[in-house]
Formats: C-alpha cells, sequence, structure tokens
C-alpha cells in the first residue's frame, strides 16, 4: 500500500480501494480526466478530497475564483472516501479543557465555534440535494471501564456550563437497555448532533455542486515535482505543466515524501483500519439488543469505533498497521473483529466482508492548521476528526487565499510544527501504541 513516509508516488488513476463505500457509487466517477498539456492558473489544488473540494467551492462561490484541481488517482481517494463517516464537533485529539489551559477560555471558546461552523456547512451543503445516507442524529462516547465513567460525567458537566451544550450521562444498564448491548461498555455520555453518513457519497455530492459551479477535477494527474519559478510555483505531471500563482495543498495524510518543503516533516500518517460485517439477522441484532444507529467511540487513548449501517451491517474501527507494507495483513482486521465479538459475544459467528485502511494525518500538537507561506497554502493534521472540520479548513483556506485574514486562533495563526528527528516519528509511534495499550488496559 502507498505510504507517505517512505514513496514520492502516490499513484496514477488508481482506482478506489476494495471498500464497502465503493460498492455504493459507480465505479467511474464523471471528472475532467488528465491534464495534458501546459497551463497557467490564479490558484492550483492538489488534492481532491473534502479540504481541497471545499477549498475551491468557497473559492468559486464567495470569491468569483476559479482554481485548476488535480487529483492523482480519483476524487476522494484518499482519507476523504476510506473513513467511517463520523460527523462530529471536533478538532483534532486535543482536548477542549486542554486548550483552556494552554491558550485560555476565548481562545478555546473560539475554536469549538470553528467546529459547530464545520458542521453547520456539512448540513447546509447536504441540504443542497448530496444523498449520502444520513443516519439518526445521535454520538456515543462509552466508558471502556468503569474508572472512565467520573471523566465522561466531568466532561458533560464542563460542556454543559462552558457551551450550554446538553449532553446526556447515560448508566450501563441504560446503554444496554435504550441503545445497544457493548459488554465491554461501563456507560457513556450521548450528544444529540453527531451522526454517520457514506463518507464517499458524501464527496462525490460536493463534486457534483463543484461542477455546477464552474470547477472540475483533473483526475489522474498526480503532481510529480514542484519547483518555484520567477513566473510561480511549478507542477510537473505526466502529461503537462502547471504554473499558479498560489498554490493550496490539500493531500493531507496522503502528501507524498518530499512534496514540499513548506510541510515535509510536519505531519504523521497514521493507519487506520476499519471493517465491515456481513449484515447482521434480526435475530442477531436482537440478541445485541442493537437499537441505534448513532456513531460510537470509546474513551480508549487506542480508540475502537463503530456503528450500524442502514443495511444491518457494524462497521468497526481502530488503529492499523504501522508502514503501509503491512496495511493489508489479515491480522488487523481480524483483531478488530476479535474486539466486535468481545463487545457482542452473540455475534461469535459473525464474520467481515470488507476490510480497508487509510491514512490519517496526525499533527506534533494534535491540532490542525491551516496556514500560507510564500503563497503556498495548507490545510491539514486534522487528526483523524476531519470529516466536518476540513469543510470549515477548506472555508478558511479559501479566505485567506484571497488576501483575508482569519481569526486570532492557533489554528489559523501557527504552521505545522516540524516533528523532531523526523526519521524516528514511526519509532515514536510504535512506542505510543505499546503505551496505549498498557494505559487502556491495565491504568
Amino acid at each position: 500500500m502507498y505510504d507517505p513516509v517512505h514513496h514520492k508516488f502516490p499513484g496514477e488513476n488508481a482506482p478506489y480501494p476494495n471498500s464497502y463505500w465503493a460498492t455504493t457509487v459507480s465505479p467511474e466517477t464523471p471528472s475532467a480526466g488528465p491534464i495534458i498539456g501546459d497551463h497557467n492558473t490564479e490558484v492550483l489544488i492538489v488534492g481532491a478530497g473534502y479540504t481541497g473540494m471545499s477549498t475551491a467551492l468557497h473559492l468559486a462561490r464567495e470569491h468569483n475564483v476559479q482554481p485548476l484541481i488535480i487529483e492523482a488517482n480519483q476524487t476522494a481517494w484518499g482519507c476523504s472516501g476510506r473513513n467511517a463517516g463520523f460527523i462530529l464537533k471536533s478538532t483534532g485529539r486535543m482536548a477542549w479543557t486542554a486548550m483552556q489551559k494552554k491558550w485560555g477560555e476565548e481562545v478555546m471558546r473560539g475554536i469549538y465555534h470553528e467546529a459547530c461552523s464545520g458542521v453547520d456547512i456539512v448540513n447546509s451543503l447536504i441540504s443542497e440535494g448530496i444523498d449520502c445516507q444520513v443516519q439518526d442524529k445521535g454520538y456515543i462516547k462509552v466508558a471502556h471501564k468503569p474508572s472512565m465513567m467520573p471523566g465522561l460525567e466531568q466532561q458533560a458537566k464542563l460542556l454543559q456550563r462552558m457551551f450550554g451544550y446538553d449532553v446526556d450521562v447515560l448508566s450501563r444498564a441504560q446503554l444496554h437497555n435504550e441503545f445497544m448491548q457493548d459488554e465491554m461498555a461501563h456507560g457513556a455520555i450521548r450528544f444529540e448532533d453527531g451522526f454517520g453518513l457514506n463518507p464517499l457519497k458524501l464527496a462525490l455530492g460536493y463534486q457534483d455542486l463543484l461542477a455546477k459551479a464552474g470547477v472540475n477535477i483533473h483526475t489522474g494527474t498526480p503532481a510529480l515535482g514542484y519547483e518555484k519559478t520567477d513566473k510561480g510555483h511549478v507542477i510537473t505531471t505526466p502529461k503537462g505543466r502547471i504554473v499558479a500563482k498560489k498554490l493550496v495543498i490539500a493531500t493531507n495524510g496522503y502528501t507524498p515524501k518530499g512534496f514540499n518543503p513548506v510541510i515535509n516533516n510536519r505531519f504523521l500518517p497514521v493507519l487506520s483500519q476499519i471493517i465491515v460485517t456481513e449484515p447482521l439477522t434480526k435475530e442477531q441484532l436482537k440478541a445485541c439488543n442493537f437499537l441505534t444507529s448513532n456513531v460510537v467511540m470509546d474513551t480508549r487513548s487506542l480508540k475502537y469505533y463503530y456503528r450500524k449501517l442502514p443495511d444491518n451491517r457494524i462497521l468497526f474501527g481502530g488503529r492499523g498497521a504501522i508502514t503501509g507494507k503491512g496495511a493489508e495483513d489479515p491480522f488487523y482486521a481480524n483483531r478488530l473483529l476479535s474486539v466486535l465479538k468481545a463487545s457482542f459475544p452473540a455475534l461469535g459467528n459473525v464474520g467481515y466482508d470488507y476490510a480497508w485502511a487509510g491514512w490519517i494525518c496526525m499533527s506534533l500538537d494534535d491540532i490542525p492548521h491551516v496556514y500560507e507561506q510564500d503563497n503556498i497554502f495548507y490545510g491539514m493534521g486534522y487528526c483523524g476528526s476531519g470529516v466536518s472540520f476540513s469543510v470549515q479548513a477548506g472555508k478558511r483556506l479559501a479566505e485567506r487565499v484571497v488576501g483575508k485574514a482569519l481569526p486570532a486562533l492557533p489554528l489559523y495563526q501557527q504552521g505545522l510544527r516540524k516533528f523532531p528527528l523526523p526519521s524516528l516519528r514511526r519509532s515514536g509511534q510504535w512506542l505510543y501504541f505499546q503505551y496505549g495499550r498498557v494505559r487502556d488496559n491495565y491504568l
């Protein structure tokens, strides 16, 4: 599997992975095809995932700028088409309390409102006619052991006090009786406004909105090389050459090794693994008391997450291999299946029909960044929380491209920090996984 830490070439016109999502869409999505010949443009966007498409859509609709978009493979071929489809009010991995302690309450509230705006934009775009299998609203965060419940209850009180955000506290019995009988869950808190959807259909809906705005996506057009000249930023592709005054890098965790000095060694691609089971029977659902289609995540450092899909399959995800070389090893899918069966013993004979992995983008400080340097713009580092916030990042990128000032928040006023000893990033990741395993099981 393509590994951004080791590989400089992400592929050219590669098909979608063998994911559950890919079976729900046409195998060939309409696009403008590869770039051929030499082109000049005001704004070039590299990457047709959520970030790139949101940037383009906001540029076209709100600022009367028609950008050029190139994508190495297919629209949303990267994590935008591989994720679990969770729409949540979140930005990166940093807790609201940690933000408050580090930057103060005003900054923390500002970041919270940015997260809310991301969800609002996604909802607004869906309302324009995107059919992406939106499910019932509700996000359940479960305590994976009894000692985690006091912290969840404190989080619920904090959100109510700070944001007026209603969060229900559920005992183990309530959770089992009203939602699902997860034997590894010892209570939970439940948010009213998170929800699940089909992430690839969402992305292709964005592509349709772009087409209506007069912006096409050139798939099968990898950026093979970059150089800065007196004419602008020059991107070489297999069949052409593009000169742009402004360059937007929207490749996030799929950014190839050494692609651009502005972002080199400033992010860590981490594999997330997902399985989707065979459809459950009515008897199996009843045995698990699986009544909900709310999205679910636990309190582990190395989190597991799941939800029931519209056809009664269970999507279940967690960490995957450390390198791309091991991404397709069935060990990681089978490990997820064993955890699913431990949560729901009645599913002891269930197998999975689909298994795939995708690169999420980790930043050193656990928050995303939208930044500009020398007319190179980027939005990266969503840390696994990018389905909605990446769309907000695209809005802010568009504003920055046209010269507007962004809110005075660390998300927008600071660039990605360089990883110390970047060649050892994967070793640090392995050590963190070992620490997380010990913490989740024994501490």
